[in-house]
């Protein structure tokens, strides 16, 4: 671990400058730039919200702000992308860098830095503007969004601990990525970023509730929402878990690294 740290550190300038050249070379040729990377999820919030306002949002309980369910909608919404950026990312982190692993020596550990400084990035950008639009909207951010760092940190640590798992049999079964895009799609709808659980049958609440991103999700929502500090309770298995993906993560990338490289 020292080893992985002190690399990192001699190598702080690459991870850092790598990380300014993939967020600048995502809107290199796009006029709005770096807009879209606010406008892509803020307009896939306000269409869920219009189509489904009226539906579940009189199902918010708590609040009685006319704009509750856009605001639940986009803290889900603001969970949901960075978890879904950063496991995607890491997945195909490997693959990406084929090029750059072949024909340069440097600490591997630097590639998921990378991949985590990028995602976290974006999020902090759109989480601030979201907080602002939430501040418009008549609900005042409160002390507790000073726990918020913890929580982002369980939310990249679970998130690096699966992709990192997802990367390593992507690179030898190419498959895994394009499964991954199916699971995603399933993993969104099993989590409550649309509907509040409290609408769900037993049957199919007992299924979300195993959910991981569940606690996590909601921890947002709550924050954003009732200004309530997560449920710390609830995301203990969330950190449980994480810790057991981090474990298999790096015994999968130990055991195949020599391996990977020359299946790039």
């Amino acid at each position: 671990m020292l080893i992985m740290i002190k690399g990192a550190w001699n190598y702080r300038h690459f991870i850092l400058s790598s990380i300014q050249a993939e967020i600048n070379g995502k809107y290199t040729r796009s006029k709005f730039g770096g807009a879209w990377l606010v406008l892509h999820p803020l307009a896939q919030a306000a269409v869920l919200a219009v189509v489904l306002s009226q539906l579940i949002g009189s199902r918010l309980s708590g609040i009685e702000s006319d704009y509750a369910y856009a605001i639940y909608l986009l803290s889900g919404t603001l969970a949901w992308n960075f978890f879904s950026e950063m496991t995607s990312n890491t997945l195909s982190m490997f693959k990406d860098r084929a090029n750059l692993l072949k024909k340069i020596n440097f600490p591997r550990v630097c590639i998921p830095l990378i991949v985590i400084g990028t995602s976290l990035v974006n999020h902090l950008i759109l989480m601030f503007i979201i907080i602002s639009i939430v501040w418009c909207l008549g609900i005042v951010p409160s002390n507790t969004l000073l726990t918020l760092p913890l929580l982002v940190l369980l939310t990249i640590s679970f998130s690096l601990g699966l992709g990192l798992i997802l990367s390593v049999f992507d690179v030898f079964i190419r498959d895994v990525g394009h499964m991954w895009q199916v699971v995603i799609q399933f993993w969104f709808w099993l989590t409550p970023i649309v509907y509040p659980v409290s609408i769900l049958p037993p049957e199919i609440r007992t299924l979300v509730d195993l959910n991981p991103l569940t606690a996590i999700v909601s921890s947002y929502q709550n924050m954003f929402l009732y200004s309530r500090a997560p449920d710390w309770g609830s995301l203990l298995p969330v950190a449980l878990i994480t810790l057991l993906f981090m474990f298999v993560a790096l015994s999968f990338y130990k055991r195949n690294s020599t391996d990977m490289v020359d299946s790039l």
